[in-house]
């Protein structure tokens, strides 16, 4: 299958939502320059992502919506039918300069993505992750929604059955709704319970085809490292998935601002390491996370895991300039950041108890998915 490939794109490295947005931080320029830094991102394993275009996204996306995403960018104002029907210049969904060409850039990367996976490998697109998009609005910081855009390539693609684990701090209702009631997706989606968007509660199955398992605040590395192992690695085990596409989202560590879980970075390359290898196919995607030294740090452990290479104890000088440059302003956290945000990439382990409520949802849904979710028969793989 060949060496692992990391999408990205230069874009992302002074676009901006905007001065006070959550997503005013440097993320995916700061995961390729750490991962050049240590030597982990050579020119044979980088695509820069293209530009998708118009057309490629109304696979899921109206073309009213994608029509307005680029008048918008090109007059830098709304109309009030963009606001009222597209949610676009809203407080969460910016107008900003590369309203449209930033998310079509990182919907490019899952594009290509589900293309270059037809015979197998493993891809890495940290751009990616925008699961909240709608078809005909944007929502919750995603104009588009890459995921979706990356499994309807996949199946273009030839594969069929797809596995999509999503462990960011935010349930994935937008991929949800694409994939609905569809046999051959299974969606696993661990998220905090009552967290915006509100959806995803447990008796939720999204036509049978998903598993959400809303957890409660401050879940830990040993909580998470249970539900990895009583759910999300039987299940996709007993569903032999052509694909697996992963959405790592870094808004679980304890650092995040925006969410109140308490994991280390440990517990999200757990999952990477136990997902590698389940399929014939793995796609990583970026997604929420607010934090640049947590987002930074974690997602680039996560190609050092997607590769086998070996998390350093202290970060190289030149690496350790990387975070020591970025900023975190009108946060108090950003004026006096920890040594070790610097430093190092690993967190330490934030392991606890295993809440008996978290034991119970991850038992209701291991009771539910018994016999409905049966493996069939791959088309290819």
């Amino acid at each position: 299958m060949g060496q692992p490939l990391f999408i990205g794109s230069e874009i992302f490295r002074h676009s901006s939502y905007g001065r006070w947005h959550p997503l005013r931080v440097p993320r995916v320029s700061t995961v390729m320059d750490l991962s050049r830094a240590l030597g982990w991102l050579p020119k044979e394993q980088f695509i820069t992502a293209p530009r998708a275009k118009p057309k490629a996204l109304e696979a899921w996306h109206t073309a009213e919506y994608v029509a307005a995403l680029q008048r918008v960018e090109a007059d830098q104002a709304v109309t009030v039918e963009d606001l009222q029907r597209h949610d676009i210049g809203s407080v969460t969904n910016p107008v900003y300069p590369e309203i449209y060409r930033r998310p079509a850039t990182a919907a490019g990367g899952s594009l290509l993505a589900g293309e270059l996976l037809r015979e197998g490998g493993v891809i890495y697109n940290p751009p990616g992750g925008t699961h909240h998009g709608m078809p005909d609005r944007a929502n919750g910081f995603c104009y588009l929604n890459d995921p979706v855009l990356a499994m309807l390539s996949l199946r273009r693609n030839g594969v069929r059955r797809i596995a999509y684990v999503d462990i960011d701090a935010h349930h994935c209702d937008g991929v949800a709704v694409g994939f609905h009631g569809d046999p051959d997706c299974l969606m696993i989606s661990v998220h905090e319970e009552r967290l915006w968007p509100r959806t995803g509660p447990l008796e939720d199955d999204a036509g049978g085809s998903a598993l959400n398992l809303p957890v409660p605040r401050g879940l830990n590395d040993s909580e998470m490292a249970f539900i990895r192992e009583a759910l999300i690695v039987p299940q996709v085990g007993a569903f032999r998935p052509d694909a697996v596409v992963l959405l790592c989202g870094a808004d679980g560590v304890e650092e995040d601002p925006l969410a109140h879980l308490s994991m280390s970075n440990n517990a999200h390359w757990a999952v990477v390491a136990a997902l590698m290898g389940m399929a014939p196919r793995l796609l990583v995607l970026g997604g929420g996370g607010y934090n640049p030294w947590s987002v930074g740090r974690l997602w680039t452990g996560v190609w050092a895991m997607l590769n086998g290479h070996g998390i350093p104890e202290r970060l190289p000088a030149e690496a350790e300039a990387v975070l020591r440059a970025l900023r975190w302003e009108n946060t108090r956290r950003g004026k006096s950041p920890p040594e070790h945000w610097f430093t190092t990439l690993r967190d330490a382990p934030r392991e606890g108890p295993v809440r008996d409520e978290i034991k119970d949802r991850v038992h209701v849904l291991t009771q539910r998915s018994a016999g409905r979710l049966r493996p069939t028969r791959r088309i290819i793989g």
